[in-house]
Parts: structure tokens; C-alpha cells; sequence
């Protein structure tokens, strides 16, 4: 390297100094190589009083923290933060070669990461790796074969994306026919004469709860939702909030402890399970990456605690609301800070019936106009407890629940099919960088300078590059 630089962040207590029209790029800019913008921009008065460093246009960037690995070029200049670093190669060193190669051992380089709750790595751990120096037309012919090769797997790559597009799409509009009653139209007319009303069903559910009210104090009716600008649901369907449909346990409704009533030191590795956002986000629970708390410590916090067929939510994201069932023949559990259990109500309530209504954009849209927060969104559990649902007779929920099973099954089995397919081309990428690196992608030329006398002029410039990095 002729130099390397490390970045940093401008006082936040400073609000102005995000403001300006100075690009800060952080780990959340490199979703792609090519960045085209970044989340925050700051003003010369923050560049000038933190540690934040300008890197012109086309330098290597690699993220050190967070997301270990990660490299871009952004076609534009940018100040970066402390958990980046701009590469800036010696004379003889192609910057597409060094950004490539820097690709081909990112898995290694996540491998160098340190740190309990964020892994870290030192940019010298990085650098004094062994690096396979070619001649500089060897370099060149490299990158033009690995170009020409992800080409073709970028346009198989977007193929599959618009296919997992328009998949999203009939996803939405499977779970809107479900929640409008789009998709049992023609069954509530044939069974119209025989149904309940959504209404009488609603009052039922009601007075099971109360009467069956397991909670501390005097008994709360739950409030009604608020309908205005909602849709107009179709004959015998009514609006209920959400808790109207919970069940008449008290803690029926409720989030994860706060703070220090459960720390990381309370974690074991065996005992009563956690349920963290991380278990939701997929929409189907998934129990990996587990901790536990002792006996002791679950009793302390069984106000929060999940049974099966609850349903879970988070109440954290970009944005929050994110749904699934806790599956039936898992233990009992305990929901950490971000996360809600919502139990329904066993008196006419389908909770397959009110996931698709969650998953739906008739209360997604609800969530986000709920959600408060500037890095990261939030729902208050006050707020999630007056989202609208539309509730039909418990006969035609378990119906639209049943019918949205088997269509979304044949669609999980197509968007199975896109993620397979994406794996195999990032597998084929690494593969092709692995030949590239190993002197297997193209051809050498004998007539080239040697690498050796390249790696002689580097090492004679060196003490000038050491000059260069400190006045970077």
C-alpha cells in the first residue's frame, strides 16, 4: 500500500453538522460495490472538526468494523467513518486487481474479526496478508476475464431478481385478496344466508374475554380501532383492534424486559430459551444462534414469557412488524426487549388468519405510520395494541387461512428456487476469484516484465509511500 486511511464521525450532539452536502459513507452505504449515494452528508465545519477523512473518487474502501469485508468504489468523493478504511495501492498495483483480491479473501478476512458484541479487525492484519503479485499486463488481462465473467452472472443475477420482484408482488396480492375478501368472494355469497356477522362474533369474543379475564385489578374493555381512511370491508365483516382479539390473559400483549432486567450476563447455554428479532425476521420462526436464561431467571421474567402458537412481532426495524407463529412442541420462552407476544383470542380467532392480516399492506402500512424513531424504527406496544384488523366469521378466516397456505406454498417453493439459484452464482463468483488468485483464470505472457522486477520498484518506493500515507 502507498498509504491507508481510517475515517471518523462528526459529533452528533451537533445536528447541523448533518446538514451539508458532503457525503459520509458508513458500513450501511456498501450494499453494492458501486454505491450511488450515502445515507448521511455532513458540512466542511464537521469534516474540519472530527476525524472523518475526504478520499477522492474510485478509491477502495474496506470496512475494518461491522460488516468485515465489505469493498466498494464509489464514483464520487466521500468522507468516511471510523469503521472504514481507504486503501490507496502502491505504484504497479491495479486498484481493480487489489479490490478483487481483497473479494476473494473475504471470508478470511471476516475470520480476523475480534470482538464480543462487534467484530473488529486491524487494516494491518489485512495488508500483511500474502498477495500474489503478477506483472501489471498479467493484472490487467485478470480483471478483464473476471469482469467479462461477472457480466454474465450479473445478468443471470438480475433475471432471478425480477423474478423474486414480481413473486413479492403475488405475494401482496394474495395476501390482499385475503384481507379485503377478494379471495372467498364468491364462498361468503354461496354461504351468505348461514354466517355469522363479523359484528356478533366480535361482541362474543368480547365477552369471553372479560369474563374470562385472568389479570391483576379491575377489568379494562379493550378500545376500539380507529377506521378513518380505511378501506370499506366487504357484508357481515367488522374491524377489530388488536386488542380486541387478544386473549384474556394479561399479559396477552406485551413486549420484552427492559435494560438490566435481562443483560448479557444473564445468558447460559442451556435452560429456558430467548427469542430475539432475529428468530422473527425470516416470517417463519427459526431458533438459531440460541441463549438461555436459568430457571430462576424465567420465573423473574414470566410476564414475558411466549407459548407455542403465539404470535410474535417485532417492534424494531426498517420498518418493524415483522410476523410469525411460535411453533407448536417448542418450550416455553422469553421474548427480549424488542420483540412483542401476542396471544389471540381462542373464541372465534384464527392466528394463521391474523398473520396474513399483519404480513398484509393494509397494516404494514398502519405500522409504519406508527413507527417513531431516526436510526432504527420503533412501534410502542400502546400504539401496536390499537392496529385495525378486519375480522370475518371464524369460518371464513380459517377458509382464507387455508386457501393463502396453499398458494404461498407454491410460492415459497418459486422464491426457494431464486435464493438457490443467487447462492450458486455467488458461489461461482468465489470460485472464479479463487482461479484468478491462484494463476489458473488466464494465460501468462512471457514477454511480460516480471513480477519480481515490479516487486523491486514497489519496495524502492516504499520510504516514499510511507511520506505520501501521513500526508494523505
Amino acid at each position: 500500500m502507498s498509504g491507508i486511511v481510517g475515517g471518523g464521525t462528526p459529533s452528533k450532539a451537533r445536528s447541523d453538522y448533518f446538514e451539508g452536502n458532503i457525503p459520509l459513507m458508513t458500513v450501511k452505504d456498501m450494499k453494492s460495490r458501486r454505491p450511488l449515494a450515502t445515507v448521511f452528508n455532513i458540512t466542511e465545519e464537521a469534516l474540519s472538526n472530527s476525524s472523518a477523512k475526504l478520499v477522492p473518487p474510485d478509491t477502495v474502501i474496506i470496512a475494518t468494523r461491522m460488516g468485515l469485508g465489505k469493498v466498494v468504489r464509489a464514483s464520487f468523493a466521500t468522507a468516511i467513518n471510523q469503521d472504514l478504511k481507504a486503501l490507496f495501492p502502491a505504484e504497479g498495483v491495479e486498484k481493480s486487481f487489489l479490490e478483487y483480491w481483497l473479494m476473494s479473501i473475504s471470508k478470511k478476512i471476516e475470520g480476523l474479526g475480534t470482538g464480543t458484541t462487534v467484530k473488529g479487525i486491524r487494516v494491518s492484519d489485512v495488508v500483511s496478508l500474502p498477495f500474489s503479485l503478477p506483472p501489471v499486463p498479467e493484472q490487467r488481462r485478470i480483471v478483464e476475464k473476471i469482469e467479462t465473467l461477472f457480466a454474465r452472472l450479473d445478468k443471470g443475477e438480475e433475471a432471478v431478481r425480477q423474478v423474486q420482484a414480481l413473486l413479492k408482488r403475488y405475494r401482496q396480492s394474495v395476501l390482499k385478496a385475503a384481507v379485503t375478501g377478494e379471495l372467498t368472494a364468491d364462498w361468503r355469497e354461496a354461504n351468505r344466508d348461514r354466517l355469522e356477522h363479523g359484528s356478533d362474533l366480535l361482541s362474543r369474543i368480547l365477552k369471553t374475554r372479560r369474563e374470562t379475564w385472568v389479570g391483576r385489578g379491575r377489568y379494562k374493555e379493550p378500545a376500539a380501532p380507529d377506521t378513518t381512511g380505511l378501506a370499506e370491508l366487504p357484508e357481515g365483516w367488522v374491524w377489530a383492534s388488536v386488542d380486541q382479539l387478544s386473549s384474556s390473559d394479561a399479559n396477552s400483549l406485551c413486549i420484552g424486559p427492559f435494560g438490566s432486567n435481562l443483560k448479557v450476563e444473564d445468558y447460559r447455554d442451556r435452560g429456558v430459551p430467548l427469542i430475539f428479532v432475529r428468530h422473527i425476521r425470516s416470517k417463519i420462526f427459526r431458533g438459531h444462534d440460541a441463549k438461555f436464561v436459568n430457571d430462576k431467571k424465567a420465573e423473574e421474567l414470566s410476564s414475558h414469557r411466549a407459548y407455542p402458537g403465539d404470535l410474535l412481532i417485532t417492534k424494531m426495524g426498517d420498518p418493524p412488524g415483522d410476523v410469525c407463529i411460535y411453533p407448536d412442541g417448542l418450550p416455553i420462552a422469553i421474548i427480549t426487549a424488542d420483540c412483542i407476544r401476542f396471544a389471540t383470542s381462542k373464541a372465534g380467532v384464527s392466528r394463521e388468519f391474523v398473520v396474513a392480516a399483519m404480513e398484509s399492506r393494509l397494516v404494514q402500512t398502519q405500522i409504519r405510520e406508527i413507527s417513531k424513531g431516526v436510526a432504527q424504527q420503533k412501534v410502542t406496544l400502546a400504539n401496536f395494541k390499537k392496529i385495525a384488523i378486519p375480522l370475518p366469521t371464524f369460518e371464513e378466516q380459517k377458509l382464507i387461512a387455508a386457501i393463502r397456505g396453499e398458494q404461498l406454498a407454491k410460492l415459497e417453493k418459486l422464491e426457494s428456487w431464486c435464493e438457490t439459484e443467487l447462492v450458486r452464482s455467488a458461489a461461482l463468483r468465489q470460485s472464479i476469484l479463487k482461479q484468478a488468485f491462484s494463476g489458473h483464470l488466464v494465460p501468462q505472457d512471457p514477454s511480460d516484465e516480471p513480477a519480481s522486477a515490479l516487486l523491486a520498484r514497489i519496495r524502492a518506493a516504499a520510504p516514499a509511500n510511507k511520506t505520501r500515507k501521513a500526508n494523505i
